[in-house]
């Protein structure tokens, strides 16, 4: 299965897809909502994010070429674990879960690439969950400059800091040190 014939594949679907730009700061998805949608996203930033005691943090970012969506939430209809929000002006296209279970149901080679994209995203779950036990706040800096370097270029330093598990103090301590 190559690039194009997937993307000749997701042409046959375009007309499921409603295309929307949203500026900075748009909450796609709160926190306990169900998810309705999935997000594919053409140009910005989306993260995710969930309140602890009051307190915003940061778990994941997505750009150009990937979907989001609240899995969990959008599959079984439960309250989503976590919100989604637009970190920079944005051009997404969404797909409700009626037209997205159509899709599968119509393209095994779709599906396929599906299934695909979330074996890789649990694979970079568990490499992120692994970091976080195993790694000072140093080397997770460290390892997110080699492995995402767009993430220090276009996400503002209380988001990466949240990401990394420290405060905006210690990252700046941590950038001065390299």
């Amino acid at each position: 299965m190559t690039d194009q014939s997937i993307q000749a594949e997701w042409g046959k679907f375009s007309h499921l897809f409603r295309q929307q730009e949203i500026p900075a700061k748009t909450v796609l998805l709160n926190e306990g909502e169900v998810a309705r949608k999935v997000y594919f996203i053409e140009r910005g930033c989306l993260r995710l994010s969930f309140n602890k005691d009051g307190k915003d943090i940061t778990f994941q970012f997505f750009f150009e070429g990937e979907a989001i969506s609240s899995a969990e939430s959008f599959r079984y209809n439960q309250p989503s674990l976590y919100s989604i929000e637009s970190l920079e002006p944005s051009i997404i296209h969404t797909l409700t879960q009626k037209d997205y279970s159509e899709i599968i149901a119509a393209s095994p080679l779709i599906k396929e690439a599906l299934e695909e994209q979330t074996v890789q995203r649990l694979l970079s779950v568990e490499k992120l969950f692994l970091s976080r036990i195993k790694n000072s706040p140093e080397e997770r800096y460290k390892e997110l400059l080699e492995q995402h370097p767009q993430i220090l270029q276009r996400i503002p330093q209380h988001y990466i800091a949240s990401f990394l598990g420290i405060t905006s103090v210690s990252l700046s301590r941590i950038r001065n040190r390299r």
